[in-house]
């Protein structure tokens, strides 16, 4: 597999040297000039001198360049952005595994911020904030008018402080009010345990620069407690925001056989990538369901795009969030650093999904089983006052039902997605030549 190596490639989770030199101007055809816009610089000149003598307050000059750059970089799309010394530090160690923070990845949308997905065992998800909500206001300060940087920064701090989110939800009357505690974030991308004898559960939570190794060592561990051989796999991309490209394409890349797995394509040289699957597969064949919905996005994507158009797994759930570029981290200095769209990726069969999204195979609702009564609160015949008595009753405890063992699926049994998906799995296993559930 190729690999650049002039700069970190990193499907952005739209979350949280040698000195750059500027492109040649483009002209009205998008082709390369010769010169540099002299007009608009001139302009600029002239703003930035009038900033310096006339705002109501003196500014620092080196501030003013940095809000300059950071409006020129968020001008043009959504992830790309100007790195400063805080947030450098942060990227480089989120993609590691570890960042502070509210556990959150998050966009902008019509002005405000929000919610891609909460991530796993982190603050905000116990607290309940859930994918799709819109933060209106951060500890009772409108986010209408905050950059996406800015609305971040707010919402990091000391670990062990709260902020409340005044949250605007699908399906709610009134807006929510939900306080958080803040922490540092330490992520698990993988969590693996089997569903049933033979049928293992594989949830990936991110992509960060370990996690094919832990997942890796997750099915490992699956087929060990399942004697050898999985019959099939449930892998659940459901609210992963993506992460790494390398780490999508190495998780791909365990369960193909051959082909491409991605391809990259941007102007610049190193933004023209193809990556290719190695002749193994970690489940020999075995049926593979990969659930998603509309909180996975970027790498989560690449992956379900690439086993799709493989026919390797079945795609269950809802649309994807439709994230199809590339970022690459360029350092400017030791401190700071430009994250900077430079490609597009496709699938296989050459789809770009960039604000499309990945249609699963099989659609479903966004649904969520609940437990009927308990069966102590259901009324019997049994409890009828003068119920006739059963002639061939030979003393057994008509309350037996109650002493049934937990079911081992009660995750499946309440998690709609997941029970279709191990249902469908063992169908498919049965199917499978030499297969049996």
């Amino acid at each position: 597999m190729k690999q650049s190596l002039a700069a970190v490639l990193f499907v952005a989770s739209l979350g949280f040297g040698a000195g750059m030199v500027p492109a040649a101007e483009s002209n009205e055809d998008g082709e390369a000039g010769s010169g540099l816009p002299l007009d608009e610089l001139r302009v600029f000149a002239e703003v930035f001198g009038r900033i310096k003598q006339d705002y109501v307050e003196p500014v620092d000059d080196r501030k003013l360049l940095n809000y300059a750059i950071e409006g020129m970089l968020s001008g043009l799309d959504p992830h790309s952005a100007y790195l400063d010394e805080d947030d450098y530090r942060e990227i480089r160690v989120g993609t590691s595994g570890e960042f502070g923070g509210l556990g959150i990845e998050v966009g902008m949308e019509n002005g405000f911020v929000k919610v891609i997905s909460p991530i796993d065992d982190t603050p905000a998800q116990r607290a309940g904030v859930r994918s799709g909500d819109l933060i209106i206001r951060l500890d009772g300060q409108p986010v209408k008018g905050m950059t996406l940087d800015e609305a971040v920064k707010q919402m990091r701090g000391k670990p062990g402080t709260e902020i409340r989110l005044t949250i605007v939800r699908e399906g709610s009357d009134k807006p929510l009010e939900i306080v958080v505690v803040r922490d540092v974030i330490k992520t698990v991308s993988v969590k693996q345990r089997m569903l049933e004898p033979g049928f293992g559960y594989v949830r990936v939570s991110q992509f960060q620069a370990r996690t094919p190794e832990d997942m890796l060592k997750g099915i490992g561990k699956l087929r060990r407690d399942a004697g050898g051989t999985l019959k099939g796999l449930v892998l659940d991309l459901r609210n992963n925001p993506g992460g790494v490209l390398n780490a999508a394409v190495a998780i791909s890349d365990a369960f193909l056989t051959s082909g491409t797995i991605v391809y990259t394509e941007g102007r610049i040289g190193d933004s023209q990538l193809k990556f290719k699957a190695a002749p193994d597969d970690v489940l020999e064949g075995a049926p593979i369901v990969v659930l998603v919905n509309g909180g996975s996005a970027s790498a989560s994507e690449i992956v379900a795009g690439a086993l799709q158009d493989h026919k390797r797994a079945v795609i269950m759930g809802q649309q994807t969030f439709g994230k199809g570029s590339v970022q690459t981290i360029v350092p400017v200095n030791e401190r700071t650093a430009v994250k900077l769209t430079t490609a597009r990726y496709f699938t296989p069969n050459g789809r770009s999904i960039q604000a499309e999204g990945i249609v699963p195979d099989i659609k479903l609702g966004n649904v969520r089983l609940t437990k009927g009564e308990e069966a102590s609160t259901q009324l019997k015949e049994s409890d009828l006052a003068g119920h006739l008595v059963n002639p061939e009753d030979n003393g057994s405890d008509v309350e037996s039902d109650k002493a049934r063992t937990p079911d081992s699926r009660e995750e499946a049994d309440t998690d709609y997605a997941l029970s279709e998906a191990l249902n469908l799995l063992k169908g498919l296993a049965i199917l499978r030549p030499g297969g049996s559930a």
